[in-house]
């Protein structure tokens, strides 16, 4: 069985190659390095290359011929997508056009989204199901819901068939310390926490005190990197199965505040560092938990890393490294 995985030397991507590695998927990466590292391939065949050259990805998936393709190929930042929309709306949603634009052109008919919690906005109901209204309030959030609709109509259009998976926060790393996040720009907050105890930062800042939670901090779904690799596993085994579109959720059903987190990293760190309040982020919704029973339910998807601590733990085993 042959598995495309575009982004795949990214953060999630390698992690979810190194999974399919590990059960005999033959895989071609095909990734254009700008936040990846040719280092975090651990299995299959690595090409270089932008999914806005149509003509070489088209090349590319003629030789290869892959049964399916997942897609993690994205910008992720929501504050620099306030910033830099357009940056974004190309990137996340025209490169993905090109991608299924090609997809179609070569009878490719399996795809695996990497979607995300963004697509929400700011949820009514806590924790979110899967048929909750999209109201994205940051471009990033928009990039990643305008493909949606766009998988949406293709696959209704067609007998094109998608899983999108919507990620709450994914954190973590390989329990073996082979991979794990490694962005030039850190921004997610327990890797940027763990880089304050290192000493890579003087200080962490943690935007806005003043949302409707507890303690004043926005509250967020943590999973572990490896229990999300699980999940595109059983989803790849039920669209090829299966081959009907569906749409979802990947988190643990409950949320831990900013501050909350803070106090983590520094009782797994065993370090005190200075954490700074400053005002709200542009483009940040106060909570986001995920209801993923349905994937539980429909999939038998049984996360075994369900722990703050733990995925605290293997990131910082990984930072150590770096």
């Amino acid at each position: 069985m042959k598995i495309l995985v575009t982004g795949g030397a990214g953060y999630i991507g390698s992690h979810v190659v190194k999974a399919l590695g590990q059960r005999g998927y033959e895989i071609l990466v095909y990734d254009n390095l700008f936040t990846g590292h040719e280092r975090a391939v651990l299995y299959g065949r690595l090409v270089k290359g932008d999914l806005s050259d149509k003509v070489f990805l088209d090349k590319v998936i003629k030789e290869f011929k892959p049964d399916a393709i997942m897609h993690f190929a994205a910008f992720i930042q929501v504050e620099e997508s306030v910033r830099e929309p357009l940056k974004y709306y190309r990137n996340n949603t025209v490169n993905t056009l090109n991608l299924l634009e090609v997809m179609r052109e070569n009878r490719i008919k399996n795809l695996i989204f990497s979607s995300t919690a963004a697509v929400y906005g700011i949820p009514e109901k806590i924790p979110i199901n899967e048929d909750a209204p999209l109201n994205p309030v940051n471009p990033y959030g928009f990039s990643k819901a305008a493909v949606e609709r766009i998988l949406t109509d293709l696959s209704q259009a067609s007998d094109f068939n998608y899983v999108s998976l919507r990620y709450f926060n994914v954190a973590g790393a390989d329990p073996e310390g082979k991979i794990g996040q490694a962005y030039k720009e850190a921004t997610h907050l327990i890797t940027r926490a763990l880089k304050t105890a290192k000493g890579e930062f003087d200080k962490l800042q943690i935007f806005g005190t003043d949302y409707p939670t507890p303690d004043g901090t926005c509250i967020r779904d943590y999973i572990h990197v490896d229990d999300l690799a699980m999940a595109h596993l059983i989803t790849l085994d039920y669209l090829l199965d299966k081959g009907k579109s569906n749409v979802f959720n990947c988190g643990y059903g409950y949320g831990y505040s900013v501050k909350e987190v803070v106090e983590a990293v520094k009782k797994i760190t065993h370090i005190h560092f200075k954490a700074e309040e400053v005002g709200r982020r542009p483009g940040d919704s106060p909570v986001l938990v995920a209801d993923s029973s349905r994937l539980k339910s429909e999939l038998k998807w049984r996360p075994i890393h369900a722990d703050l601590e733990y995925i605290i733990m293997t990131a910082w085993e990984w930072e150590k490294k770096l």
